[in-house]
């Protein structure tokens, strides 16, 4: 399984053989006051649910766990993060199991997604979204730093270097 790679706590984009480790669980706790979306996560489920991912790490163990918590949820469930854009990605990636929906909320950056053997490229400022449809590789340039909120379906997502 994997998702883009993000450690919240530094906005630094990583490898999978970086991530360090961290315990998590992933039950979810109540929202009884606001929460900083960057650094819990929300998983949206089945039945309308929304749940916080308060332990949530970028790690392999947490991601696989993320996955078995969730299974039931099959390809309908998206997992709900804002992440930073600070640097041009390194890597391509695609989700089959859905759309992605990306939203800029600062900075701006070039979406670009692999149609029919051409590279689409959407320019995004903040306050602009666009869609990654089910199974198109994408990848992104980062011409500010901000950051985005990502609606993305992580069953089964795939990555390739750029």
């Amino acid at each position: 399984m994997g998702f883009r790679y993000f450690q919240a706590s530094s906005g630094t984009r990583v490898q999978p053989e970086c991530m360090e480790a961290s315990p998590a669980n992933h039950r979810s706790t109540p929202a009884a006051a606001g929460f900083d979306l960057s650094e819990i996560y929300v998983h949206l489920g089945l039945g309308a649910r929304a749940e916080t991912l308060p332990d949530f790490a970028w790690s392999e163990e947490s991601l696989a766990r993320y996955e078995a918590d969730h299974q039931a949820d099959g390809d309908e469930g998206r997992l709900v993060m804002i992440g930073p854009a600070e640097a041009t990605w390194t890597s391509w990636e695609r989700h089959p199991a859905g759309d992605e929906v990306v939203v800029v909320l600062s900075g701006r950056q070039t979406l670009i997604q692999e149609i029919d053997a051409q590279h689409h490229r959407i320019e995004l400022h903040a306050g602009q979204a666009a869609i990654n449809p089910r199974g198109v590789w994408h990848t992104a340039d980062v011409h500010e730093p901000g950051s985005a909120l990502f609606i993305t379906p992580g069953r089964g997502t795939e990555h390739r270097p750029r």
